[in-house]
């Protein structure tokens, strides 16, 4: 099954028209017909069964015949990563946490970041693809990026956890994840977290945390943590 995205339809939707470019997908390379059905999601929990009125490579015309409403999952998982310096390794993080079951993220600007802007509209296109892929009905939400410490005066609920690589005590995160909570877990930059941002985030509420062993980048980092929450929510 091929899974489409249309943010603007809803559960009182009859018919509506896809954007060119899917237009000529569906049209040009999947070679639907009238009468044809299609899935879509609006990303919001619903799923949808559209059959083509038609099917023309510019307006790709269809009307919902059938619409589901998928229960969001008990817990839910805000990671905040540091943009990698290499873009292809931060996408590749939200390609994979999208896949896994992440609810929201949000690029942070950390005193070691090498990368400080990034392309929102880029990163959208990313995390609705593996949406698609998945066959999830749900979008994660991806943030503007903001500073360690723009972020650190934001008001945070559910559990908090820090993983940094400094030398402390820490607890393994799969020891300190309850299930069906709110949870928020830090990933640093390739750098690491400064001193100073440590101790920001433990003045603020956050637990350290230890994700293995051995040294991860930072995308790994984060999909070990998406990994981590998710299978003890299963």
């Amino acid at each position: 099954m091929q899974l489409f995205y249309n943010p603007e339809i809803n559960l009182e939707t009859e018919q509506f028209t896809f954007p060119t470019d899917e237009s000529k997908h569906i049209v040009k390379v999947l070679r639907k017909k009238t009468g044809d059905t299609l899935q879509i999601t609006n990303g919001r929990g619903d799923m949808f069964q559209a059959e083509i009125l038609f099917p023309d490579q510019n307006k790709c015309k269809a009307k919902i015949i059938d619409k589901e409403h998928t229960q969001p999952k008990a817990y839910r998982l805000h990671m905040v990563v540091a943009p990698t310096k290499l873009n292809d390794r931060f996408e590749w993080f939200l390609e994979k946490a999208t896949e896994i079951g992440v609810h929201e993220i949000t690029p942070i600007i950390c005193d070691h970041s090498e990368r400080k802007i990034i392309k929102k509209d880029r990163m959208e296109k990313v995390i609705q693809s593996a949406m698609k892929q998945s066959l999830q009905t749900y979008l994660p939400a991806l943030n503007e990026a903001v500073s360690f410490k723009e972020f650190m005066t934001t008001s945070l609920g559910g559990d908090l956890f820090i993983a940094h690589c400094e030398e402390n005590e820490k607890t393994e995160l799969n020891v300190r994840t309850r299930p069906n909570k709110q949870i928020t877990v830090l990933i640093g930059p390739e750098g690491d977290f400064s001193t100073n941002e440590i101790e920001l985030a433990l003045k603020k509420g956050f637990l350290p945390v230890a994700l293995g062993e051995t040294r991860l980048r930072t995308e790994t980092a984060a999909i070990v943590a998406c990994t981590t929450v998710a299978l003890i929510n299963q």
